[in-house]
């Protein structure tokens, strides 16, 4: 290695956009762009300024795989989630990360927080490495992380949800179905005053898909929400009992709510068992996921459960599938569960 050359220290090895493309673009050497990419003060603000626009324009990321050699190839897969802090995401990695070892392959996590500027930095921050492979949460991201995605040249399922169109390939289901799903299903049982308990509807956009489609269930039935309680902040056991105290403050004659998932719902049940409320005769509760803590409280949770450990295997085999030279299907709905339970 020439120690005096700063492009061996951004080589492109392992695919993903080349500094040799961004150089074409901006019009300049690849000297000049690695000159640029390490602040060398050589460099005109004119030039600079160019490689940067074309840096930005083609979603480069240098390649931190520093002096490896032209054929090499990393074993890591990237598993982007926006949380841990419930069962949901972590079934999601574990089916992946079961097919990925059993391939000779290391799963890297990134938790984004549900925020879609993190997950870009993650994205950036990861694609430095050249991953074989990309497991990202839902199908909506900030349009530089969509480009990033798009020029990684490597495999990309995006998981979790079906409503709208992925950037390679897609496992999941249909958000706006389940919540429709549910909708219907309150609406037939005769419930006419429904509320809605959930966290931050402008992050968890699979909640807030699933809130616009039980929405719409409700519209067909000439109904609409009688009242709502939105928290800036994520879903917990804690805030789902909160929450519902708060909106039957405001709204006593509710006769159903739906949450934004299990854990909010249960929470719900708790304040409900606290109280005094019969659940389902005066209120009936529902949630979605399908957690185990839905089948351990006193009365079985109403709810949708969805196939995380699966969705997180199929996606995983979607990858490796890529890399052998198949062409997996590029949507791959895996439906859900209903579980009417005992609580709706």
């Amino acid at each position: 290695m020439n120690q005096n050359d700063p492009t061996q220290e951004l080589s492109d090895v392992g695919g993903g956009v080349t500094l040799q493309e961004v150089a074409q673009l901006a019009g300049v050497s690849s000297m000049t762009v690695s000159r640029v990419l390490h602040a060398h003060a050589n460099v005109s603000e004119q030039t600079r300024s160019k490689v940067q626009a074309a840096i930005a324009q083609l979603g480069y990321v240098p390649n931190r795989l520093a002096g490896a050699l032209a054929t090499a190839k990393t074993r890591l897969m990237v598993v982007i989630v926006p949380s841990l802090s419930n069962i949901v995401f972590p079934e999601v990695l574990r089916g992946a990360n079961q097919r990925f070892e059993a391939a000779g392959y290391q799963a890297v996590i990134g938790v984004s927080d549900y925020d879609q500027q993190k997950e870009e930095q993650l994205i950036e921050a990861m694609q430095s490495w050249r991953p074989s492979g990309w497991i990202v949460a839902g199908l909506e991201h900030t349009p530089r992380a969509r480009q990033m995605l798009r020029e990684a040249r490597s495999p990309v399922v995006e998981v979790m949800d079906m409503d709208g169109d992925p950037i390679d390939m897609a496992v999941g289901f249909s958000n706006l179905q389940a919540g429709r799903d549910m909708g219907r299903f309150l609406a037939r049982g005769g419930r006419r005053r429904i509320g809605y308990v959930g966290g931050h509807l402008d992050r968890d956009l699979r909640a807030a898909k699933r809130l616009q489609g039980f929405n719409e269930a409700l519209a067909e039935h000439g109904l609409a929400l009688h009242g709502q309680h939105s928290a800036d902040e994520p879903s917990s056991l804690l805030l789902g009992r909160t929450g519902l105290a708060a909106l039957l403050e405001q709204h006593p004659d509710l006769d159903a709510v739906y949450f934004s998932n299990d854990d909010m719902a249960v929470g719900g049940l708790m304040h409900c068992i606290a109280a005094g409320i019969d659940v389902p005769g005066k209120l009936a509760l529902a949630g979605f996921n399908g957690l185990q803590i839905g089948e351990a409280v006193p009365k079985r949770l109403t709810t949708i459960r969805s196939p995380r450990f699966e969705i997180g295997e199929r996606a995983a085999d979607h990858i490796l599938a890529r890399l052998q030279g198949k062409q997996p299907q590029s949507r791959d709905d895996m439906g859900y569960e209903f579980v009417t339970g005992q609580t709706a």
